[in-house]
């Protein structure tokens, strides 16, 4: 077994272990942590993603945003793995995968070029941002879209956060990581 592979069984283990009662409050403090955040702040639009499983949850995020009138962008996942992008306007519909996404218009895999803020999932992020997934590479390819200036943020658990991850020449870094307990930004 590879090295990326063991530390995603192990990582997804942990994640397995947290409770629901605690998932939601890790929930709500991620909530906090990221629109607390300035570029959060001042942004008009914020690409991020609908949480499944024990991944750190988004859905108090989602509500945040909307409630603060930010467009929102979240992700339907294309079969290569790619992601298109659409406006969430309240409602999710149900996809494969076990993912939910909105069912409005799709407006393609560059609209993530137009985001102010790129929130993403991830298992972990070592010291210098670079980000482990799940194997896909559909958030690789998105921030390799993200224009040079643009805030990009894993959003993970306390834990998960300076966490040695194995390096591929594919893999793209973030410039900061949010969990429940705060933020860190990556030079």
């Amino acid at each position: 077994m590879g090295r990326k592979t063991a530390l995603r069984d192990q990582l997804l283990t942990t994640r397995g272990r947290i409770g629901l009662p605690r998932l939601g409050s890790l929930a709500r403090s991620l909530a906090q942590v990221v629109t607390d955040i300035p570029d959060v702040r001042s942004a008009a639009t914020v690409a991020l993603y609908v949480s499944i499983g024990s991944e750190p949850g988004t859905g108090p995020l989602i509500d945040e945003l909307d409630a603060a009138g930010k467009r929102i962008l979240l992700p339907c996942l294309l079969p290569d793995n790619d992601l298109d992008w659409a406006v969430y306007d309240g409602e999710l519909v149900r996809a494969p995968r076990g993912l939910l996404e909105p069912g409005g218009e799709r407006l393609g895999v560059s609209a993530i070029a137009g985001a102010d803020v790129v929130l993403v999932p991830g298992l972990a992020v070592d010291s210098q941002g670079h980000r482990m997934g799940r194997g896909g590479g559909s958030y690789d390819r998105i921030l390799a879209r993200v224009p040079a200036g643009t805030f990009t943020c894993a959003l993970l658990y306390p834990w998960e956060i300076g966490v040695p991850v194995p390096v591929e020449e594919h893999d793209r870094a973030v410039g900061a990581a949010a969990s429940a307990e705060g933020m860190q930004r990556f030079s």
